[in-house]
């Protein structure tokens, strides 16, 4: 095949993919819940969000684990006009911490801390601090994922001591209903990755700052779609992956 056939060839197809908005350079991942009670927790969840309850807090709860702190091997280069900031690809790691917040999802504003562990232990310590923190008249509404610290006996024992806190846990592969995932990804590109800290303690104290920062402007994220609308949407992507014949 000559050179002029495969140009024009080239050529040909990138009409008809413009043509037709089609983009074969990308690619999504996606992941089913085959959680059995996936259409009632949704409801509950989503129902939170547009319908809170009278004189009670709704926090939505996760941990951001393992966040590891990384110095670049050269200073960042800061952006210039017609030049975006440049970092080198390679780092140098110095250990780790791990993140447990609690989103305000009326207010936008964050109760958190670090700690060097992941375990039921350090998230027991962390209920305690929701507790202190959140007047002792509001009942409170925890939007929590399948996690298994969030199971473990102690922290059961822990709820039924402190009957104000209501569990509600997210369906199975099913993160993205929890809202302080959105606010774990601002923290991620606006303040970890434009960073660089050669301590975990550098780290820690980069994360505070960003909890300032963010409670001293914050505002809530609006969940907009109705928990009808998100099933039916479900409803047709099994339908669309159920005629492609892969399941």
């Amino acid at each position: 095949m000559d050179t002029v056939h495969v140009r024009r060839n080239r050529n040909f197809h990138m009409k008809l993919w413009k043509a037709f908005a089609l983009q074969p350079h990308r690619v999504d991942t996606f992941k089913l819940s085959k959680d059995p009670l996936f259409i009632d927790k949704v409801r509950d969840i989503v129902g939170l969000y547009l319908n809170p309850p009278e004189r009670a807090l709704v926090l939505s709860v996760d941990e951001k684990s393992q966040i590891q702190a990384l110095d670049r091997t050269a200073p960042i280069l800061p952006l210039r006009p017609g030049q975006p900031e440049r970092r080198t690809h390679d780092y140098m790691r110095h250990g780790t911490t791990s993140l447990f917040a609690a989103l305000d999802v009326a207010t936008g504003t964050v109760i958190g801390e670090c700690h060097r562990r992941h375990r039921s232990q350090e998230f027991l310590q962390f209920l305690n601090t929701i507790d202190a923190r959140v007047s002792a008249d509001l009942d409170l509404h925890l939007i929590l994922d399948n996690y298994g610290t969030h199971k473990t006996p102690r922290v059961r024992r822990w709820f039924a001591r402190h009957p104000r806190f209501h569990v509600h846990f997210t369906p199975t592969s099913a993160s993205w209903l929890n809202l302080v995932e959105r606010w774990f990804a601002t923290l991620t590109e606006k303040q970890i990755k434009r960073g660089a800290h050669r301590s975990t303690w550098a780290l820690e104290a980069a994360i505070r700052e960003y909890l300032t920062i963010s409670n001293g402007s914050a505002k809530p994220f609006v969940w907009t779609k109705t928990a009808d609308e998100i099933l039916a949407k479900v409803a047709r992507f099994c339908q669309r992956i159920s005629n492609s014949g892969h399941y």
